[in-house]
This record gives structure tokens, sequence and C-alpha cells, in this order.
């Protein structure tokens, strides 16, 4: 079983960033940044999402959960060699922490729900 299989069930938000939830949980919260949906209404609201932190030597992707208190990392990824090369050359090797490409996307569905 898949590090990622045990997490199936929860609802993760593919479209959320780092941006997004920063903005959303921390800065603006409910002010419906970049025209956002969701909208933060109180304390039992949160979000499960993925990152690809790259400020280590080899990036790694997270699936963090967050909310108004702060975050957790619930599960923490090597990336395939592939997709590493890939999304280095597409961020030209910077570090910080970006929303997962397309291709990284398709990789988590897959060892998430497979």
């Amino acid at each position: 079983m898949g590090q990622l299989q045990k997490f199936k069930n929860l609802d993760i938000d593919w479209d959320m960033t780092p941006e997004d939830a920063v903005a959303l949980y921390l800065e603006w919260g409910n002010s419906g940044y970049r025209g956002y949906e969701s909208r933060v209404k109180g304390k039992s609201d949160h979000s499960n999402y993925f990152v690809v932190y790259s400020w280590e030597e080899r990036p790694k992707v997270f699936l963090i959960r967050r909310d108004s208190d702060g975050t957790e990392d619930l599960a923490t990824l090597k990336l395939p060699k592939a997709l590493e090369k890939s999304f280095l050359k597409q961020t030209s090797g910077f570090k910080g922490v970006y929303a997962p490409t397309k291709d990284i996307k398709t990789w988590l569905e897959k060892e998430l729900y497979n």
C-alpha cells in the first residue's frame, strides 16, 4: 500500500496554491482573495492540499492540512527522478514552496487513488 492511500478519502483541494492558502487562512481571511470560492467561516474550516517544497537539495511533496491555527504535514514524498528533473527545469532551480505542476498532480492522483 502506498503512503498516500490512507488519505484517499480525504477531501483534497487540488486548486489550492501556497499563496491561496496564506491569503485565505492568514492574511485576508474570508475576503474572497483572487475570487477563490471557499471562504473561511470559522475555526472548523480547513483545507487539505499539496505543495512542492524545494528549499533543500531535492524537492519534496507535502500533503498539508491547514486551518486558521496553522498547518499539519500529513505526508512527505520524494518525487520520482523524472518529475524532479522536470520540476527543477520549470522553476529554474529556484528555491521556494510551489503548487504541484500538472505532471506532479497526475502522479499524486495515481499514488492516492490506485
